[in-house]
Protein backbone atom coordinates (compact mmCIF):
# COMPACT_ATOMS: atom_id res chain seq x y z
CA UNK A 1 0.00 0.00 0.00
CA UNK A 2 0.96 3.33 -0.61
CA UNK A 3 0.08 7.26 0.00
CA UNK A 4 -0.98 7.87 -3.71
CA UNK A 5 -4.22 8.87 -3.92
CA UNK A 6 -5.17 8.83 -0.44
CA UNK A 7 -6.88 12.10 1.51
CA UNK A 8 -4.75 12.66 4.69
CA UNK A 9 -6.17 15.27 6.82
CA UNK A 10 -3.27 16.59 9.48
CA UNK A 11 -3.16 18.78 12.15
CA UNK A 12 -0.06 20.97 13.32
CA UNK A 13 0.31 20.78 9.65
CA UNK A 14 2.57 23.94 9.88
CA UNK A 15 5.29 22.93 12.79
CA UNK A 16 8.47 21.34 11.91
CA UNK A 17 7.51 17.45 12.02
CA UNK A 18 4.23 18.64 10.15
CA UNK A 19 6.18 20.49 6.90
CA UNK A 20 8.52 17.54 6.40
CA UNK A 21 5.43 15.03 6.80
CA UNK A 22 3.61 17.40 4.17
CA UNK A 23 6.63 17.22 1.65
CA UNK A 24 7.10 13.46 1.82
CA UNK A 25 3.00 13.40 1.04
CA UNK A 26 3.18 15.78 -2.05
CA UNK A 27 6.38 13.11 -3.46
CA UNK A 28 4.01 10.21 -2.78
CA UNK A 29 1.15 11.57 -4.85
CA UNK A 30 -1.53 11.76 -1.87
CA UNK A 31 -3.83 15.55 -0.96
CA UNK A 32 -2.87 16.84 1.61
CA UNK A 33 -6.23 18.39 3.88
CA UNK A 34 -4.09 20.77 6.74
CA UNK A 35 -6.80 21.35 9.49
CA UNK A 36 -5.86 24.90 10.48
CA UNK A 37 -6.67 26.92 13.95
CA UNK A 38 -7.26 30.54 12.08
CA UNK A 39 -10.11 30.90 10.25
CA UNK A 40 -8.23 33.29 7.71
CA UNK A 41 -6.44 30.14 6.49
CA UNK A 42 -9.35 27.85 6.25
CA UNK A 43 -10.83 27.19 2.30
CA UNK A 44 -11.18 24.42 -0.05
CA UNK A 45 -7.27 23.36 0.15
CA UNK A 46 -8.08 23.36 4.13
CA UNK A 47 -9.95 22.80 7.52
CA UNK A 48 -10.75 25.16 10.62
CA UNK A 49 -11.04 23.77 13.71
CA UNK A 50 -10.20 25.11 18.14
CA UNK A 51 -10.78 22.53 20.23
CA UNK A 52 -11.03 25.53 23.07
CA UNK A 53 -13.89 26.69 20.94
CA UNK A 54 -15.66 23.19 20.01
CA UNK A 55 -15.71 23.96 16.00
CA UNK A 56 -14.47 21.70 13.57
CA UNK A 57 -15.67 22.01 9.80
CA UNK A 58 -16.29 18.30 10.33
CA UNK A 59 -18.17 17.83 6.68
CA UNK A 60 -14.38 18.47 4.57
CA UNK A 61 -13.17 15.23 6.53
CA UNK A 62 -15.92 12.73 5.33
CA UNK A 63 -13.73 11.80 2.45
CA UNK A 64 -10.40 11.77 4.27
CA UNK A 65 -8.75 7.87 4.15
CA UNK A 66 -6.55 9.13 7.42
CA UNK A 67 -6.02 11.74 9.75
CA UNK A 68 -2.33 12.56 10.78
CA UNK A 69 -2.62 14.13 14.52
CA UNK A 70 0.61 16.26 15.36
CA UNK A 71 -0.87 19.54 17.04
CA UNK A 72 0.58 20.02 20.80
CA UNK A 73 1.42 23.01 22.75
CA UNK A 74 5.37 23.45 22.50
CA UNK A 75 6.81 22.08 25.89
CA UNK A 76 10.46 23.86 24.68
CA UNK A 77 9.60 26.79 27.20
CA UNK A 78 12.35 28.69 29.84
CA UNK A 79 10.53 26.94 32.58
CA UNK A 80 7.18 25.49 33.44
CA UNK A 81 4.39 27.32 35.69
CA UNK A 82 1.19 26.12 36.24
CA UNK A 83 -0.65 27.56 33.52
CA UNK A 84 2.01 26.46 30.84
CA UNK A 85 1.51 22.85 32.54
CA UNK A 86 -1.96 23.21 31.92
CA UNK A 87 -1.68 24.29 28.49
CA UNK A 88 0.63 21.29 27.86
CA UNK A 89 -2.04 18.67 28.98
CA UNK A 90 -4.94 20.27 27.58
CA UNK A 91 -3.72 20.81 23.89
CA UNK A 92 -2.41 16.81 23.80
CA UNK A 93 -5.37 14.97 25.85
CA UNK A 94 -8.43 17.94 25.35
CA UNK A 95 -7.37 18.43 21.90
CA UNK A 96 -7.16 14.59 21.04
CA UNK A 97 -10.22 13.99 22.49
CA UNK A 98 -12.75 16.50 20.80
CA UNK A 99 -11.15 15.28 17.36
CA UNK A 100 -11.53 11.84 17.79
CA UNK A 101 -15.37 12.27 19.07
CA UNK A 102 -15.83 14.81 15.97
CA UNK A 103 -14.23 11.59 13.92
CA UNK A 104 -16.33 9.29 15.20
CA UNK A 105 -19.06 10.68 14.40
CA UNK A 106 -18.31 10.74 10.82
CA UNK A 107 -20.88 8.86 8.44
CA UNK A 108 -17.27 7.28 6.75
CA UNK A 109 -14.83 7.80 9.89
CA UNK A 110 -11.42 7.55 8.25
CA UNK A 111 -9.87 4.08 8.24
CA UNK A 112 -6.88 4.86 10.11
CA UNK A 113 -5.51 7.63 12.81
CA UNK A 114 -1.77 8.58 13.63
CA UNK A 115 -1.36 10.70 16.45
CA UNK A 116 1.61 11.86 17.38
CA UNK A 117 2.95 10.94 21.27
CA UNK A 118 6.24 10.85 23.01
CA UNK A 119 8.92 8.65 24.83
CA UNK A 120 7.75 10.51 27.85
CA UNK A 121 5.40 8.50 27.89
CA UNK A 122 8.05 5.99 29.78
CA UNK A 123 8.87 8.84 32.63
CA UNK A 124 12.89 8.66 33.81
CA UNK A 125 13.62 5.10 33.44
CA UNK A 126 17.62 4.77 33.93
CA UNK A 127 19.07 2.21 32.02
CA UNK A 128 16.15 0.28 31.73
CA UNK A 129 15.46 -0.75 27.78
CA UNK A 130 12.03 0.38 26.56
CA UNK A 131 10.16 -0.85 24.30
CA UNK A 132 6.16 -0.31 23.13
CA UNK A 133 5.24 -3.06 25.93
CA UNK A 134 7.16 -1.13 28.77
CA UNK A 135 5.08 0.16 31.46
CA UNK A 136 4.33 4.38 31.86
CA UNK A 137 6.07 6.27 33.66
CA UNK A 138 4.88 8.12 36.50
CA UNK A 139 5.97 12.06 36.39
CA UNK A 140 3.87 14.88 34.85
CA UNK A 141 4.84 14.16 30.99
CA UNK A 142 3.61 10.38 31.40
CA UNK A 143 0.81 11.52 32.35
CA UNK A 144 -0.46 13.22 29.69
CA UNK A 145 1.12 11.12 27.34
CA UNK A 146 -1.14 8.46 28.90
CA UNK A 147 -4.23 10.42 28.50
CA UNK A 148 -3.15 11.82 25.22
CA UNK A 149 -3.29 7.82 24.28
CA UNK A 150 -6.28 7.41 25.95
CA UNK A 151 -7.91 9.86 24.28
CA UNK A 152 -7.75 7.84 21.14
CA UNK A 153 -9.97 4.76 22.07
CA UNK A 154 -13.03 6.21 20.93
CA UNK A 155 -11.86 5.75 17.04
CA UNK A 156 -10.25 2.57 18.24
CA UNK A 157 -13.83 1.05 19.74
CA UNK A 158 -15.55 2.00 16.54
CA UNK A 159 -13.05 0.08 14.37
CA UNK A 160 -10.62 2.72 13.22
CA UNK A 161 -6.89 1.26 13.11
CA UNK A 162 -4.86 4.24 15.74
CA UNK A 163 -1.15 3.98 15.60
CA UNK A 164 0.14 6.05 19.22
CA UNK A 165 3.81 7.44 18.25
CA UNK A 166 6.33 7.46 21.16
CA UNK A 167 8.60 10.49 18.94
CA UNK A 168 11.81 10.86 20.76
CA UNK A 169 14.01 13.96 20.36
CA UNK A 170 13.40 15.33 16.58
CA UNK A 171 16.82 15.95 15.64
CA UNK A 172 16.64 19.13 12.50
CA UNK A 173 18.95 22.43 12.41
CA UNK A 174 15.17 23.59 11.45
CA UNK A 175 13.97 23.70 14.42
CA UNK A 176 13.51 21.63 17.90
CA UNK A 177 15.74 21.28 20.68
CA UNK A 178 18.74 20.58 18.56
CA UNK A 179 17.92 24.29 16.49
CA UNK A 180 18.04 25.62 20.33
CA UNK A 181 21.31 23.71 21.25
CA UNK A 182 23.51 24.63 17.69
CA UNK A 183 24.69 28.62 18.72
CA UNK A 184 26.22 27.42 21.77
CA UNK A 185 28.00 24.36 20.43
CA UNK A 186 28.68 26.45 18.21
CA UNK A 187 30.41 28.47 20.12
CA UNK A 188 32.54 26.08 22.08
CA UNK A 189 30.65 26.65 25.07
CA UNK A 190 28.33 23.82 24.94
CA UNK A 191 28.63 21.15 26.83
CA UNK A 192 27.13 17.90 29.04
CA UNK A 193 23.77 18.37 30.82
CA UNK A 194 23.90 16.56 34.92
CA UNK A 195 25.83 13.80 34.45
CA UNK A 196 25.66 13.00 31.00
CA UNK A 197 24.61 9.85 31.53
CA UNK A 198 21.06 9.91 31.06
CA UNK A 199 19.67 8.04 27.94
CA UNK A 200 18.51 10.27 24.74
CA UNK A 201 16.06 8.27 21.98
CA UNK A 202 16.28 10.36 18.68
CA UNK A 203 15.32 10.46 15.54
CA UNK A 204 16.14 12.52 12.28
CA UNK A 205 13.27 14.71 11.09
CA UNK A 206 13.26 12.72 7.47
CA UNK A 207 12.61 9.41 9.35
CA UNK A 208 10.14 10.75 11.45
CA UNK A 209 8.03 11.56 8.40
CA UNK A 210 8.85 8.45 6.76
CA UNK A 211 7.79 6.82 9.86
CA UNK A 212 4.13 8.35 9.86
CA UNK A 213 4.00 7.24 5.73
CA UNK A 214 4.93 3.59 7.01
CA UNK A 215 2.37 3.74 9.71
CA UNK A 216 -0.17 5.14 7.56
CA UNK A 217 0.42 2.31 4.92
CA UNK A 218 1.23 -1.06 6.91
CA UNK A 219 -2.21 -2.54 7.72
CA UNK A 220 -0.41 -4.70 10.43
CA UNK A 221 0.72 -1.90 13.22
CA UNK A 222 -1.12 -0.52 15.47
CA UNK A 223 -1.34 0.81 18.96
CA UNK A 224 1.96 2.32 20.39
CA UNK A 225 5.11 2.78 17.88
CA UNK A 226 8.09 3.98 19.36
CA UNK A 227 9.57 6.83 16.68
CA UNK A 228 13.29 6.78 17.69
CA UNK A 229 16.66 5.36 16.06
CA UNK A 230 17.41 2.31 16.86
CA UNK A 231 20.60 3.26 18.87
CA UNK A 232 19.86 5.38 21.62
CA UNK A 233 22.67 7.53 23.51
CA UNK A 234 24.10 8.59 26.50
CA UNK A 235 23.49 13.17 26.68
CA UNK A 236 27.57 13.12 27.18
CA UNK A 237 28.16 11.16 23.91
CA UNK A 238 25.44 13.51 22.02
CA UNK A 239 27.40 16.37 23.24
CA UNK A 240 30.28 14.69 22.19
CA UNK A 241 29.21 14.04 18.65
CA UNK A 242 27.34 17.05 18.23
CA UNK A 243 30.50 18.98 19.22
CA UNK A 244 33.01 16.34 17.10
CA UNK A 245 30.24 17.50 13.79
CA UNK A 246 31.02 21.11 14.46
CA UNK A 247 34.83 20.74 14.84
CA UNK A 248 34.63 22.67 18.31
CA UNK A 249 34.97 21.93 21.81
CA UNK A 250 32.65 20.94 24.54
CA UNK A 251 33.70 21.56 27.61
CA UNK A 252 31.25 23.31 29.73
CA UNK A 253 28.84 21.26 31.34
CA UNK A 254 25.91 22.13 33.34
CA UNK A 255 25.43 20.66 36.32
CA UNK A 256 21.98 19.36 37.27
CA UNK A 257 21.30 21.65 40.41
CA UNK A 258 22.03 24.45 38.44
CA UNK A 259 19.72 23.24 35.30
CA UNK A 260 16.88 22.64 38.38
CA UNK A 261 17.13 26.21 39.73
CA UNK A 262 16.71 27.76 36.42
CA UNK A 263 14.38 25.41 34.79
CA UNK A 264 12.49 24.02 37.72
CA UNK A 265 10.70 20.66 36.51
CA UNK A 266 11.08 20.98 33.30
CA UNK A 267 15.03 20.40 33.66
CA UNK A 268 14.01 17.77 35.68
CA UNK A 269 11.82 15.79 32.92
CA UNK A 270 13.22 16.69 29.56
CA UNK A 271 16.89 17.24 30.48
CA UNK A 272 17.81 14.80 33.04
CA UNK A 273 15.45 12.09 32.62
CA UNK A 274 16.63 9.15 31.37
CA UNK A 275 14.71 7.29 28.32
CA UNK A 276 16.64 4.32 26.53
CA UNK A 277 13.65 3.75 24.22
CA UNK A 278 13.88 1.55 21.13
CA UNK A 279 12.09 0.92 17.85
CA UNK A 280 10.86 -2.46 18.17
CA UNK A 281 7.63 -2.39 16.08
CA UNK A 282 8.74 -0.36 13.45
CA UNK A 283 11.65 -2.91 13.39
CA UNK A 284 10.24 -6.01 13.87
CA UNK A 285 7.96 -4.59 10.81
CA UNK A 286 10.50 -3.96 8.12
CA UNK A 287 10.88 -0.44 8.36
CA UNK A 288 14.48 0.81 7.49
CA UNK A 289 16.34 4.09 9.10
CA UNK A 290 17.64 6.48 6.45
CA UNK A 291 20.03 7.77 9.82
CA UNK A 292 20.33 4.57 12.48
CA UNK A 293 23.60 6.26 13.87
CA UNK A 294 23.64 9.43 15.22
CA UNK A 295 26.69 11.25 13.65
CA UNK A 296 25.49 11.01 10.16
CA UNK A 297 22.32 12.22 11.38
CA UNK A 298 23.68 15.31 12.58
CA UNK A 299 25.14 15.46 10.19
CA UNK A 300 22.30 15.57 7.86
CA UNK A 301 20.45 17.52 10.11
CA UNK A 302 22.66 20.83 9.88
CA UNK A 303 24.17 20.55 6.72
Amino acid sequence: MSLEGMKIAVTGASGLLGRAFRDLAAQSGCIVLPLVRDRRQAGSDAAFWDYRQGELEVEKLETADAVVHLAGDSIATLRWNRKKMRQIEESRVEGTAFLTRKLCKLDSPPRVFVCAGATGFYGDRGEEILDENSPAGDNFLATVCRGWEGACAPLREIGVRVVNLRIGMVLSGQGGALKTMLPAFRLGVGGRLGTGCQWLGWIELSDVARAIEFCLTTDEISGPVNAVAPNPVENREFTRTLASVLRRPAGFPLPAPLLRLLLGRMAEELLLASCRAVPTRLLDHGFEFRYPELEPALRASIA
